[in-house]
């Protein structure tokens, strides 16, 4: 059984929108794009380039599609991470799409919780959720996570899209692996555990 992998950028108040840069997502009037890069350093690309190493594909919602698919192909070829990002399979989910031209694309149809099930039960290595907020809630919503990879930064930015948004599924974690750089970024990996539970210290 495949596993599906929620990797996500996000600041200690646990936003996710934009991190790359200015431009690249200003939905609801957003100004704080680009937010990642001042508070990274070679440990969190380091970090990062190995939650890629057991999965062989990616899922991605349209507006992170739209926006990879607007970088990556002509991307610095220099770049580690160009080719990993132009060879690897990704499977987009969006209900506006009839076509995906970046390489090695393919439109997932019918409804998206069966179509990621079917997924799970196919031949192929672990599949990384990228970015994609709504899909990653929806995914959580029928309990399609397997695990979450979260790279936490040392910065607040109070408003943004946020990956764990009102609504969202109570749900206990246990930490596989949690570490911190010397930048102060948080990069953990944890995977559910059911619901939470709850006590008292009265």
């Amino acid at each position: 059984m495949r596993k599906i992998i929620v990797c996500t950028f996000l600041t200690l108040d646990g936003v996710m929108q934009a991190p790359g840069g200015p431009d690249e997502d200003a939905e609801s009037g957003f100004e704080h794009g680009g937010w990642q890069k001042p508070v990274s350093d070679e440990e969190v690309g380091a970090g990062i380039a190995e939650w890629y190493e057991d999965s062989d594909a990616m899922l991605l919602g349209r507006k992170t599609y739209d926006i990879f698919a607007s970088y990556w192909p002509t991307a610095d070829p220099d770049n580690p991470f160009t080719e990993r990002m132009n060879s690897t399979r990704k499977y987009v989910a969006s209900r506006t799409l009839t076509s995906v031209e970046w390489r090695n694309s393919a439109l997932l149809e019918g409804d998206i919780a069966d179509a990621v099930r079917a997924l799970k039960a196919s031949e192929g290595g672990d599949i990384n959720v990228v970015g994609s907020g709504d899909l990653a809630q929806t995914l959580m919503r029928h309990d399609l996570v397997d695990e979450y990879r979260l790279t936490i930064h040392p910065v607040i930015i109070g408003t943004g899209k946020r990956l764990f948004a009102d609504g969202a599924i109570p749900t206990a974690l246990e930490p596989v692996s949690v570490s911190t750089t010397k930048s102060g970024t948080v990069l953990g990996i944890y995977r559910p555990k059911g619901k939470p539970t709850y006590d008292s210290y009265q």
